[in-house]
């Protein structure tokens, strides 16, 4: 049999907001987003595989805009050598009508829009078993009608499916999550997963393969798709990981005591490619001591390389401020501004108080300490 070779994506989530990012990245995320079906169907031309399965959630909502929609649509038509299996996710589940209507209507003949769970003919000696969502909550194991599936004897056969397979302990979890075992028990020889929104290999036959474009800090790094090659029944699928983002996305930990070269450690956690920061969004946490010199000369270093990523957050609920007197005597050596800076350093250090009472004064000392360094840097201040 000729190997059958096809992509294996999922979790697009075209037309998703991003609203926790500012404007101009949320710009830069939303268009990068729409792009992913013509950057799957390049790949998949590369690549030599003329279908694409798509394991749910291609929107990121039940009612995405109308331009989305016809967007999304116009790009699968403009590559006819290649076809599209895609089935509804939570996000985009069968119960929004309106939505897969208006797709139906518009979509182009190597479209399959698969809204019911039975054997579809992908090509010659290949079928496809799909389990849409019908609704955003399954309530049950959506690919258990797989295992009493029949098809022609000598047929490859996959599985679509969207949802988690281990519920790792959630109270919510039940009949819903997907048996891990389904792969052997319905006798697919690959199940393609979506919902995960990083890969994950389940086995050797079933793999989530993580959303093409990263969304989130959770599954960092550039999104992918899989390329998938089947030989004959029975026999193990050939799995290589495809990288297809545009942009990258990552949390990195900056560890510091008083000792700290705070701007050295900072610059050894960047990228190394400075031309390609601005396809990077990283949150640096910051954990630790830090003495209020340095916590100025970090806030400086990364108000320095900021503007040249995609996005830069400083995240340091986890730091911790040590004070001494000398550091003081950098805001005042004397007078009202002297003794406000004393009775802030005794609050943050008093342990007999809050620890919430204890990090607004901390972070009002540190604000003041700043105010008296940016006074001396212009020439306007003095003891």
């Amino acid at each position: 049999m000729t190997p059958f070779r096809f992509l294996h994506t999922s979790d697009l989530h075209l037309g998703k907001r991003f609203g926790q990012m500012p404007e101009e990245v949320r710009a830069d995320l939303q268009q990068a987003r729409q792009k992913t079906i013509a950057t799957l169907a390049t790949l998949a031309q590369e690549q030599g595989a003329q279908h694409i399965l798509v394991a749910g959630d291609m929107f990121d909502t039940e009612t995405p805009s109308e331009r989305v929609q016809r967007q999304a649509l116009a790009a699968m038509g403009a590559a006819p050598d290649l076809q599209w299996w895609i089935i509804p996710g939570n996000h985009d589940s069968a119960a929004a009508e309106t939505l897969w209507a208006g797709m139906a209507r518009h979509a182009a003949e190597n479209t399959h829009l698969l809204m019911q769970p039975e054997p579809v003919q992908m090509a010659p000696g290949v079928h496809l078993l799909p389990a849409p969502c019908r609704h955003r909550f399954a309530g049950q194991d959506l690919t258990a009608w797989m295992d009493g599936c029949e098809t022609p004897a000598g047929d490859l056969r996959i599985g679509l499916a969207h949802g988690g397979v281990l519920d790792f302990g959630s109270d919510e979890a039940g009949g819903e999550v997907i048996s891990p075992n389904r792969a052997s028990s319905a006798r697919l020889d690959y199940l393609a997963l979506g919902d995960w929104h990083g890969a994950f290999t389940l086995n050797d036959r079933s793999r989530y393969s993580g959303t093409p474009e990263a969304d989130r800090f959770k599954h960092a790094g550039w999104g992918q798709c899989l390329l998938v090659e089947l030989t004959t029944p029975g026999q193990p699928p050939t799995v290589t990981a495809q990288g297809t983002g545009a942009y990258h996305w990552q949390e990195q930990l900056l560890q510091v005591t008083p000792a700290s070269d705070v701007a050295a450690q900072l610059q050894a956690l960047l990228p190394a490619s400075r031309a390609e920061w601005r396809l990077h969004l990283l949150r640096l946490r910051a954990e630790g001591w830090i003495t209020a010199p340095q916590r100025l000369a970090l806030e400086q270093a990364v108000t320095q390389v900021a503007p040249e990523f995609c996005h830069f957050s400083l995240e340091t609920s986890g730091l911790r401020s040590e004070y001494q007197l000398s550091d003081l005597d950098l805001i005042a050596t004397n007078g009202a501004l002297r003794a406000a800076a004393e009775e802030l350093m005794r609050s943050a250090e008093d342990t007999g108080q809050a620890q919430s009472a204890r990090d607004i004064a901390s972070a009002a000392l540190n604000r003041l300490f700043a105010y008296a360094q940016e006074d001396v840097a212009t020439g306007e201040g003095g003891a």
